[in-house]
């Protein structure tokens, strides 16, 4: 799979459980993801995704893939090109999907305190 000129590897046998929620989910993703640090150079990476049923619950894209692995409990060949649009737009939207920032500062003064 292909978007934004690199390589997607999806995990569909056994991925990983939700990062955010711990719980399974059918299908991980892994993209090329980079970022600028604090001396502004861009720094490359990978990035993974799970598709969660709980987590990702009302974003329509993680809706309609999560749907689709409703109906279709094994892939078939003539299900190919739907199975890669549904995945491309759950992609798309994963990709996007920032850091909460405060989420972040508040969990790293919480860490700070002992709280965590």
């Amino acid at each position: 799979m292909n978007g934004e000129g690199d390589e997607i590897v999806l995990q569909l046998a056994d991925p990983p459980n939700c990062p955010r929620c711990g719980g399974p989910g059918p299908v991980s993703a892994q993209f090329s993801h980079s970022w600028t640090n604090a001396s502004g150079k861009e720094v490359p990476g990978i990035r993974e995704a799970m598709l969660c049923p709980v987590c990702d619950r009302d974003e329509p894209a993680a809706d309609r893939l999560l749907a689709f692995f409703a109906v279709h409990k094994t892939l078939e060949l003539s299900e190919l090109e739907t199975f890669h649009d549904l995945t491309a737009a759950w992609v798309a939207v994963a990709r996007a999907r920032q850091v909460d920032q405060q989420q972040l500062a508040d969990e790293y003064e919480r860490s700070r305190n002992g709280e965590l």
